[in-house]
């Protein structure tokens, strides 16, 4: 039986042997090399490792490819005589491998030991058709490298292909995104590919690297020539980018990566390398411009989740980072603010268990090293194969950064960067990491603030508005608010849905001049006037000329639009009025849509003695019939005009069976730099319509008499012959009271539906009728009111225009 320490022993050299296969078969990748070796990194333990190979005359083994620290800090050259004393010649002459410990480093003149840093130091030979070469590894671990640490270092050994010297490939046909310079001459070797993003064409380049130089921009030559000139170029990997012209358009941006190689005794140094096209890759040139972009991304983000996205925007790509997380910090709790990428599956087990809303949020005591790293508020770097914590490895198994926001003397949250494959953080990367933490800190103390006043604002807005819209028979009604996210201020759009008598509806949406808190009150003024006046009874036009003069006499300086629809639920007609605003846009039954052609008066509060003329609209079952505000319709890039007919395509292509859908959809290209209210109705007829009729009260001392011959004679034409008396009562009584205790027209209204008779008498004055606490026997009046209570199920008065009307529902048998 296999026990536990073999099998995980055997499970990783499982792991080497796929992991170096899967580059090996790569074999055209220009990072081949260099991944192989990182793996000495990762499964080996070893902090630098590096391939030598012959140079040209087969006298010295020259540097071409490392990974991992820079080899200054353990005193490793960049070359060594194959015929010297030191630890790769002696692996290459003998063709066996050299493991050295610390005390026989101190006895190699070839090697030293660096103050303060005791390491161990194995050189393989490797095998090649140009002459072999040698596989440097060094171990910083006390016992050096052990028994699965050299088993790994041999097939990392066998896996390198180590490619031959550049001054050996010198007058061969390069590859078409390589170049291999002189560093003597400035003779350059390119292929075709670098010269089609130069402009050049193959026989009109002279073969001279001041060629190439002279067609870039003159401000990008400093950092050029300090690549290509030997006496600031360092043997080592270089990268940067930079900007062609071209001879129409804007420069193009370039990344070249060159190494520079020793040539050997006798042989100049060349530096060889790739340049590709940078337009798509790389945006940025410098960490600098890198800097001063996510800076001007910060001050536009408003809210917390667009300081997340700049972030994201500034840092993931330039840094090839394969996941980022920016999260607030609330007690000691991480309350994450944006993932990139979004997918739950990317990111540790821990954050997936705590996934309960659109972000998770993690505990602070499952990651102590983030606390730690949170206390000494500074950026901390951690390369591939540190132990950390499951709910950070997994972040960054190959390199993990985590950046500190400070801001006003506090921590704001914690940005997290997370690499796959083994990530080399540069001095450059450090310092562009820790200005952009400054940044991000103050940004997100700033977008905190923001997100708190602007809910408060939302909800003194909602606070204003409908709670919820009623139920309407044979009809259904949602709207939509969105408040602007262009500032705090409070906005002054409104709507509102008002159940009528007589199965009646009325329709108001309205925008009242500006964004502050003004216009919130009189938005809450308006809202309140309109429904007042609607419910009293009065015509659309009557309830719009009434809200102007309400509006005029406030003296305000500032005035309003809406657009008020009144709509009879049971004919399936309405009367549109608009004072400055947006007309209806309607959805027929067949898709087709219209916008309402309704004539318009001026914004209310211009004019005391506006007309507001009345509008007819035809509304057949399965209509939609649709109210906005600007802010939906109206934009920088398009006039309202633009902004209605795309509403009105919109519309045409929605589902009106789905009506909050509809309003989403709508809402979904709304620009938010305006408040935003939406008013849907689908007009659907109703199933059961009322019997109506009504009578002309006269006063003549027969009055009550035909009332009752009149209310008798209907209900006969109707099939009613139930409950009879009680009815004949109740109307004796109401017509008694409208004609003794009032003057002016009398009128009554009979409405039959679902068994129950509704009677409703209106007159001219305004004043309710009481029922008396009690009553004596010598009393002669008072009891009508009591009889109408006793003899109905429900009876109460409403307001309507220029008087009241009191009504009583009686319920009839069979």
């Amino acid at each position: 039986m296999v026990n536990e320490g073999a099998a995980g022993r055997r499970a990783r050299a499982l792991r080497v042997e796929d992991t170096l296969k899967t580059i090996t078969d790569d074999a055209d990748s220009p990072e081949r090399l260099r991944r192989v070796l990182e793996q000495a990194l990762v499964f080996a333990g070893a902090s630098f490792a590096a391939v030598y190979a012959l140079g040209e005359g087969g006298e010295l083994l020259c540097l071409v490819e490392w990974a991992g620290v820079p080899r200054t800090l353990y005193g490793l050259r960049d070359s060594y005589a194959v015929a010297g004393r030191s630890p790769v010649a002696d692996a290459h002459r003998a063709g066996r491998t050299v493991w050295l410990g610390p005390e026989e480093l101190a006895e190699c003149a070839q090697t030293r030991r660096v103050a303060g840093r005791d390491f161990h130091l194995a050189a393989l030979p490797v095998s090649g058709d140009d002459g072999g070469g040698c596989l440097l590894a060094v171990s910083e671990h006390p016992d050096g490298f052990g028994t699965d640490a050299r088993a790994c270092l041999d097939r990392v050994a066998d896996a390198v292909a180590h490619p031959a010297p550049a001054a050996a490939v010198e007058g061969g046909e390069p590859p078409p995104d390589a170049f291999s310079l002189a560093m003597d001459t400035g003779r350059v070797e390119v292929g075709d590919a670098i010269l089609g993003l130069f402009g050049l064409d193959r026989d009109g380049f002279d073969g001279k690297v001041e060629t190439l130089l002279g067609l870039t921009v003159p401000e990008d030559l400093p950092s050029l020539m300090s690549v290509v000139e030997a006496d600031h170029m360092s043997i080592g990997d270089r990268e940067l980018e930079f900007r062609v012209l071209r001879p129409a358009g804007p420069p193009k941006w370039l990344r070249l990566r060159g190494r520079l190689l020793p040539g050997g005794e006798g042989h100049p140094a060349r530096l060889v390398g790739t340049v590709v096209d940078a337009s798509t890759l790389r945006p940025a040139v410098n960490d600098v411009a890198r800097v001063q972009r996510l800076a001007a991304a910060l001050a536009t983000a408003v809210t917390v989740r667009d300081v997340g996205q700049a972030v994201v925007t500034a840092l993931r790509g330039p840094l090839r980072a394969d996941r980022i997380a920016l999260a607030e910090l609330e007690n000691d709790r991480l309350v994450v603010t944006v993932l990139d990428p979004p997918a739950p599956e990317h990111w540790p087990e821990l954050w997936r268990t705590e996934w309960r809303t659109e972000w998770p949020d993690a505990p602070m005591r499952a990651m102590p090293t983030l606390a730690s790293a949170l206390r000494e508020g500074r950026a901390r770097i951690w390369p591939a194969g540190t132990v950390l914590e499951p709910a950070l490895t997994d972040v960054g198994p190959g390199g993990l950064a985590i950046l500190p926001l400070p801001a006003a003397g506090r921590m704001a949250g914690v940005c997290l960067i997370g690499w796959d494959s083994p990530h080399d953080f540069g001095p450059d990367e450090r310092a562009l990491l820790t200005a952009s933490a400054g940044l991000a800190g103050q940004a997100l103390m700033r977008a905190r603030a923001f997100d708190a006043e602007h809910e408060l604002v939302g909800m003194l807005q909602r606070q204003l508005l409908p709670r919820r819209l009623p139920r309407l028979p044979g009809a259904v009604a949602v709207a939509r608010y969105l408040p602007s996210t262009a500032g705090l201020e409070l906005g002054g759009d409104w709507y509102d849905v008002i159940p009528l008598p007589g199965n009646h509806v009325g329709l108001v949406i309205g925008d009242v001049q500006g964004h502050s808190a003004g216009a919130a009150t009189l938005m809450g003024q308006m809202r309140t006037a309109l429904r007042a006046y609607a419910v009293e009874g009065h015509p659309p036009d009557v309830v719009v000329s009434r809200a102007n003069r309400l509006l005029t006499d406030m003296e305000t300086d500032l005035f309003a639009t809406c657009v008020y629809v009144d709509i009879d639920l049971e004919e399936g007609f309405g009367w549109c009025v608009r004072a400055g605003h947006l007309p209806p846009v309607l959805r027929y039954p067949d898709g087709g849509t219209e916008i309402a052609e309704a004539e318009g008066g001026p914004p209310l509060g211009v004019a005391a003695q506006a007309d507001f003329p009345m509008s007819p609209l035809r509304l057949p079952p399965g209509t939609v019939i649709a109210l906005a505000t600007d802010g939906l319709v109206e934009s920088v890039e398009a006039d309202i005009d633009a902004g209605m007919d795309r509403l009105a395509r919109e519309l045409a292509a929605a589902d009106p069976a789905h009506l909050g859908l509809v309003a989403d959809a709508l809402l979904g290209n709304a620009r938010r730099s305006d408040d935003v209210a939406l008013l849907l109705l689908r007009y659907d007829g109703m199933a059961l319509r009322p019997l109506r009729e009504s009578w002309t009260v006269w006063r003549v001392p027969q009055a009550v008499g035909h009332a009752r011959r009149f209310t008798r004679r209907t209900l006969r034409s109707w099939g009613v012959t139930g409950n009879l008396d009680a009815v004949l009562l109740v109307v004796s009584e109401l017509v008694t009271n409208a004609l003794v205790h009032t003057d002016g027209r009398v009128r009554m209204d009979l409405t039959l539906v679902n068994g129950r008779l509704r009677v409703a008498v209106a007159d001219a004055s305004p004043r309710t009728p009481v029922k008396p606490t009690s009553i004596g026997w010598e009393a002669t009046g008072g009891r009508g009111i009591l009889l109408v209570e006793s003899m109905s199920a429900t009876w109460g008065t409403v307001p309507v225009s220029g008087g009241k009307q009191v009504w009583a529902e009686v319920p009839l048998g069979h």
